[in-house]
């Protein structure tokens, strides 16, 4: 068997709908700074990805502690919401660490998302017991998890 290590986390990716919605939910819904904005073309990426497109607007967000959320905005073929449940196989998830989980659902609600289930639970068993989350929406319902610890 061979040996791999995994050497450290650089981005998330997250096809968006609307770039300038998405930015309106990730900035000021969930106060993540923009690194970057470009437009990429390069003929790697119809090869890479396997699709005819254009070119993709690309956002990175950076996250506090390291990494980024990639927002991606397709151009040149057609697109599909590939919303999901938390329980349909192929779906995922991006979870945040929060300082106040009830004030950045308000805000997160506010700046165009929504959430799923009852809004701030607490964790009442498991290892995150005495923690709080929430299921957030992006306004393309790309689930995005928001986790106070205790």
């Amino acid at each position: 068997m061979i040996h791999i290590t995994v050497t450290g986390f650089f981005h998330v990716g997250v096809t968006v709908e609307s770039m300038d919605r998405s930015l309106v939910f990730y900035r000021e819904g969930l106060g993540l700074d923009v690194a970057f904005d470009t437009v990429v073309d390069g003929p790697y990426l119809r090869e890479v990805l396997g699709l005819g497109l254009t070119e993709i607007r690309a956002v990175y967000l950076g996250i506090p502690g390291g990494g980024f959320v990639e927002l991606l905005e397709y151009h040149g073929l057609e697109r599909m919401s590939a919303a999901s449940r938390p329980c349909d196989f192929g779906g995922g998830h991006l979870c945040l660490y929060v300082d106040d989980a009830d004030a950045t659902l308000k805000r997160s609600l506010a700046s165009g998302g929504g959430h799923r289930g009852m809004g701030v639970v607490d964790i009442t068993t498991g290892p995150n017991a005495g923690a709080r989350s929430a299921y957030l929406l992006d306004p393309d319902g790309f689930p995005v998890e928001i986790f106070q610890r205790s």
